[in-house]
This record gives structure tokens, C-alpha cells and sequence, in this order.
């Protein structure tokens, strides 16, 4: 059962958006008592010299610029933090995910915060949690030999220990619209089930 559920929208299209019509579809099997929407649309800032200052800096020390700094981070850790599924819904952008995504990514991955270092290497620390990928493509086959998005999402949820990771593929569009809108609704089936 999900509780919360946070929605990713990466597609920089709001209108006529495969993925973002199936994850409508998504939503709609999973009815979760709420739902947290994060829209990349409009883009993320990149973290830069300041950020990854403010980042590294403990958080009793840091000064009000660098809490200003970190409150998109913040806000965005909390959302993910409390989400019992995660839904992310992106186009594959030239064989990978929209620089948006990418963007969001770097300011959730905070070291101490939704990873930590061991030694034995990084854990993650939002385990517990399951990921839904919805992933729409033109003419790239996920998880083909061309698809650098899908193997890249599930290996980051898994960094920040999201290791339930299930894909809902819409892909290779251009080639076959039919047989892409069939495996689509397949997967959103096997969610269901």
C-alpha cells in the first residue's frame, strides 16, 4: 500500500507528454492517500563551489548564506524522505536522463543524509522504499545497448538505498507507437498485481 508518494516529472514537455500520461495512469493504480509533485519542467539549479561548500560544512556550524544556500536541497531531501514510493516519469533525452533529473540527483545525494560512507563502501539510507520508473523513449529499447537513463536511475535509487525498483517502458515510439503503448500498460498491469 502507498502511503506517499512522490511524483518526479523530467519531461520538459507539459502538454502531449507520454510520460507524464502514464504516470497519471501510475498514480491512478497505486491511489495513495497523498501525493508529493515535484516538476523538473522549469529546470534545477546546478550545485556549484557554493553549494558543495555549504554541503561540506557541518550543519551547527553552517552560516545563514549557506543554509539559504542548501533550503532547495533541503526541501527536496525531505520530500524524498517521507515518500513511500517514488514516481519518476522521463523521456530519454539523447540516451540518457534530462539534465533536470540529473540536476535533482546531485542536490538529493548528500552525503549523511541519503548516503553515508562505510567501510565497506557507500550505504544508503532511504531503504524501505519503493521506485517506479516511468520511462518513454522515441526510438531507444530501455535497457538496450543505447539506454545510458534506465541502468542510470536504478543504479542512483540503489546508491540512496532504494533497492525496489520497477520500470513501466513506453519506449521506441517512433518505431512501433502500438507495441510501445502495449508494454506500457503490461507493466502498469504487473504493478498492480
Amino acid at each position: 500500500m502507498t502511503r506517499t508518494l512522490l511524483r518526479i516529472d523530467a519531461s520538459a514537455r507539459t502538454d502531449g507528454s507520454v510520460s507524464r500520461a502514464l504516470a497519471d495512469q501510475v498514480a491512478a493504480t497505486l491511489s495513495p492517500d497523498s501525493v508529493v509533485t515535484r516538476d523538473l519542467s522549469a529546470g534545477l539549479p546546478q550545485i556549484d563551489g557554493s553549494w558543495v561548500a555549504a554541503n561540506g560544512t557541518p550543519e551547527a556550524e553552517r552560516s545563514t548564506s549557506q543554509r539559504e544556500t542548501l533550503a532547495l536541497s533541503d526541501t527536496l531531501v525531505a520530500e524524498i524522505q517521507v515518500a513511500d514510493t517514488v514516481l519518476i516519469a522521463l523521456p530519454v533525452y539523447n540516451f540518457g536522463v534530462p539534465s533536470s533529473l540529473k540536476a535533482w540527483f546531485d542536490l538529493i545525494a548528500r552525503a549523511g543524509v541519503t548516503f553515508r560512507y562505510t567501510e565497506h563502501g557507500p550505504e544508503g539510507l532511504l531503504s524501505g522504499k519503493r521506485a517506479i520508473l516511468v520511462v518513454a523513449s522515441g526510438g531507444t529499447e530501455v535497457d538496450g545497448p543505447m539506454d545510458f537513463a534506465t541502468p542510470w536511475l536504478r543504479h542512483v535509487m540503489g546508491f540512496v538505498g532504494i533497492t525496489d525498483v520497477q520500470v513501466v517502458r513506453s519506449d521506441r515510439l517512433m518505431v512501433d507507437a502500438e507495441a510501445s503503448a502495449e508494454r506500457a500498460a503490461n507493466d502498469i498491469a504487473h504493478l498492480a498485481a
